[in-house]
């Protein structure tokens, strides 16, 4: 078996899902960050900044900024209700239309009367979005808020603003227990750039489709033909009876990990290829993979199902 991250028709395309600009707290304006994005040789980004009231709900027309092979996708980070923390949410909506209705949410305080996060999640579902939980370490997530947002698509499991301002950037432990409850769920890795620091161009996507669109990749987004990167490439993965072949850019490391304890690494000099044993998977349902280059940089399979 071929996952269809790289059997699908198309090639892959690298992009950034989680950008703020100065239509909320970011320090460039939506043209500059786009025009970044560009030069670094992304081919898409979704600019999502923050959907709050403080800031007028913004959802960006970024539609002037694209072409010559860029494109982008509208979106915005939305915020509503309280986590067990006592702290707002914060969700990921990749594809929101222009004219998606705002919450009751004047600021980064929750208040009395708002949707829970859980609704606001689900309306942005049903409007179109892909919708993905937002750097859980970060936001002190627990397990329980975790479950509780059953239409998120994905989970963010690097986040480079979170990395470089806070050293909270982790979501894989969310991810695999949710992985582990039966949750189909695919990762993501951003930037969620501010541009205020060195917050930018540590995480992306590369999302396998036919065309540069925003449709086509939202489309491939939400059916999990993509993988995750903070600089090394997935170019194969093939799933035999008894063992797993990676082929990757030049590697020290490549990893399999399933549910509980469950893992395999092979260890070596600028792998290319690397094929595993799958034995010690035989209890768990799903297993993914991470490369790990020489600079200690990865990259993510999303998970796979074993049964």
């Amino acid at each position: 078996m071929t996952p269809d991250a790289f059997a699908a028709p198309g090639r892959f395309f690298r992009g950034n899902l989680h950008t703020h600009s100065t239509l909320s707290d970011g320090a460039l304006s939506p043209a500059e960050v786009c025009r970044r994005y560009r030069a670094e040789g992304y081919d898409f980004i979704s600019l999502t900044d923050h959907f709050v009231g403080l800031f007028d709900y913004p959802i960006a027309d970024t539609t002037g900024f694209r072409g010559n092979g860029f494109t982008t996708i509208p979106g915005a980070e939305l915020h509503s209700g309280a986590m067990s923390n006592g702290e707002l949410w914060h969700i990921l909506a990749v594809g929101l239309p222009a004219d998606f209705a705002p919450s009751h949410s004047p600021s980064f305080a929750p208040v009395d009367g708002q949707e829970t996060g859980p609704e606001l999640a689900a309306r942005a579902r049903d409007a179109g979005a892909f919708v993905a939980v937002a750097h859980p370490q970060w936001s002190g997530l627990t397990l329980a808020d975790a479950r509780s947002l059953e239409a998120a698509h994905a989970v963010e499991v690097y986040n480079h603003g979170c990395a470089t301002g806070a050293d909270r950037p982790d979501g894989l432990h969310t991810l695999d227990l949710l992985l582990t409850e039966g949750r189909h769920l695919s990762l993501v890795a951003t930037d969620d750039a501010h541009f205020h620091g060195p917050d930018h161009f540590g995480g992306w996507v590369m999302v396998k489709a036919e065309e540069n669109a925003p449709e086509t990749l939202l489309e491939a987004l939400k059916a999990g033909r993509h993988y995750s990167s903070q600089g090394p490439e997935l170019r194969g993965i093939t799933l035999g009876a008894r063992e797993i072949t990676v082929d990757c850019s030049a590697v020290g490391a490549v990893i399999v990990q399933g549910a509980g304890t469950a893992a395999e690494v092979l260890h070596g000099i600028s792998m290319t290829q690397a094929t595993l044993p799958l034995s010690r998977f035989r209890r768990s349902p799903w297993i993914r993979v991470t490369v790990i280059d020489r600079a200690g940089r990865r990259a993510w399979s999303n998970p796979i199902w074993l049964n």
